[in-house]
C-alpha cells in the first residue's frame, strides 16, 4: 500500500480549517451551541457523526469521480 504523504497531510488541514470556522465565524454563539450538545442523548449524537462520515465518504467519492 502506497501512501501520498502530502494528500494526507492536505485533508487534516482541511479537517482542521473546516472545524475552525465555526468557532471564528460564530465565536458568541459556540459556547451555548456546545452546552446544547453537551445535553443531547448518546444516540443523537452517534446519528449526528453517522451522517457527518457519510457525507464526508460522499464527498471524496464525488470529488474522487471529477478527477479521473
Amino acid at each position: 500500500m502506497n501512501i501520498d504523504w502530502s494528500l494526507l497531510i492536505a485533508a487534516v488541514g482541511l479537517a482542521f480549517v473546516f472545524e475552525g470556522l465555526p468557532y471564528f465565524l460564530f465565536a458568541e454563539r459556540m459556547p451555548r451551541m456546545l452546552l446544547r450538545l453537551a445535553t443531547q442523548p448518546p444516540k443523537f449524537l452517534r446519528f449526528i457523526g453517522l451522517a457527518a462520515i457519510i457525507l464526508g465518504l460522499l464527498i471524496i467519492s464525488f470529488g474522487r469521480s471529477l478527477s479521473s
